[in-house]
């Protein structure tokens, strides 16, 4: 377990410290925590960026994607400082197409498990759309970056004559990427969609029978199609001075 003082001692001094979650815990976007963004899961290791006036809240990022969030002070309880800084995969293109299988297999067994949508969902047994394939990637070894249109910018482009299992069907607007599915092969993808353009919850639709509303609703949308050619690496940057500034303000 983690003290606020050892936080706040490793902040100001820009220490980069990592923790451990002992279990699934939200982060969300402001410090009212409010609006879930992401979750972490057990295992998963966080960085402490700022801690709030009160005390109550800590501005935290995720070390596997970089994402950032708000967490609450009751969670601390669930962080342990972690003996090895995360090291993400590093995987060559052909190894990475020789485990998609394991993601595919991942994301119908999520779907064979009862659920509903969650956005910011990214652990069991609830998921947002990028939520599903990035822990669908993960369980094959694979780190992807949090957000659809993240998701995008990371593929390598491919055509729908060149589409493959394990691709991503990238779906939106023309400015930007706002959902994602995993391609199963022969026009179909799995991909969890919400309460109102979709199933509300994880389902299998169509690029080809568009006599269902939700895949015709969803092809309408569809942007390009992208290829997972390797492993995130997370940047890991910090924003120290901003930080000890701020602290050294608070004991001021």
């Amino acid at each position: 377990m983690v003290t606020l003082e050892a936080l706040q001692d490793g902040i100001y001094r820009g220490a980069v410290q990592q923790y451990v979650c002992s279990q699934a815990v939200n982060l969300y976007q402001s410090p009212t925590c409010q609006g879930l963004v992401t979750q972490v899961d057990v295992g998963d290791h966080l960085r402490i960026l700022e801690v709030s006036k009160d005390h109550r809240v800590f501005r935290v990022c995720s070390c596997k994607d970089d994402y950032p969030g708000w967490i609450a002070a009751e969670h601390l309880h669930h962080l342990t400082p972690a003996t090895q800084p995360y090291r993400a995969p590093v995987l060559s293109t052909d190894e990475i197409r020789g485990q998609v299988g394991k993601a595919i297999a991942f994301a119908k067994a999520a779907m064979a498990t009862p659920n509903e949508y969650l956005w910011g969902g990214t652990t069991a047994p609830n998921y947002d759309c990028s939520g599903l394939v990035q822990s669908a990637f993960a369980f094959a070894g694979i780190q992807l970056p949090r957000d659809s249109f993240q998701q995008e910018d990371f593929t390598e482009r491919v055509t729908r004559e060149e589409l493959q299992p394990g691709d991503l069907v990238f779906f939106g607007t023309p400015v930007r990427t706002t959902h994602v599915g995993l391609y199963l092969g022969e026009g179909r993808y799995i991909h969890s969609s919400g309460k109102d353009k979709g199933r509300n919850g994880i389902g299998i639709d169509s690029l080809i029978e568009l006599s269902d509303p939700v895949s015709r609703g969803y092809y309408d949308l569809l942007r390009c199609y992208g290829r997972v050619t390797r492993s995130y690496q997370p940047s890991g940057r910090r924003e120290r001075e901003r930080i000890k500034k701020s602290i050294k303000m608070k004991h001021n």
